[in-house]
């Protein structure tokens, strides 16, 4: 891979992973979905810095289990589906506009089905909480 490419890729990967440490703070900001952004970048400029994500006490079991199996576990569904509705909400009252209302929601709504329908845990395994 030629420099500006991996320095291009490692810049957006430590973005990503800094977006998703404030979002393990913020309850409306998303985390997992940065985390996937940083493991993916991380993946292709720095197998090192990926595989530390992959081994984080915290994170890293999830990522491995959405790398490997697809599964979104049940909690981070909850998370996502509550954090949606909220988001879904503040637009409502903030805009206080029909249409911006109906496409805000029909997108979310597009990707809480996403999520519900994903794998809450391995066919093999225990269900995840």
């Amino acid at each position: 891979m030629r420099r500006p490419q991996r320095l291009l890729l490692l810049s957006v990967g430590y973005a990503s992973l800094a977006l998703a440490a404030i979002g393990a703070v913020l309850p409306l900001m998303p985390t997992t979905v940065f985390l996937l952004i940083a493991a993916w970048c991380f993946g292709r400029a720095s197998p090192a810095l990926r595989e530390r994500l992959r081994s984080h006490p915290r994170f890293g079991q999830s990522l491995r289990d959405w790398e490997e199996h697809g599964i979104i576990g049940r909690r981070a569904k909850r998370a996502a589906t509550l954090a949606m509705a909220a988001s879904w909400l503040l637009v409502a009252v903030a805009f206080r506009n029909l249409m911006v209302s109906t496409v805000a929601g029909a997108c979310m709504a597009a990707v809480c089905a996403f999520i519900l329908t994903r794998p809450s845990h391995r066919p093999d395994g225990p269900g995840q909480t």
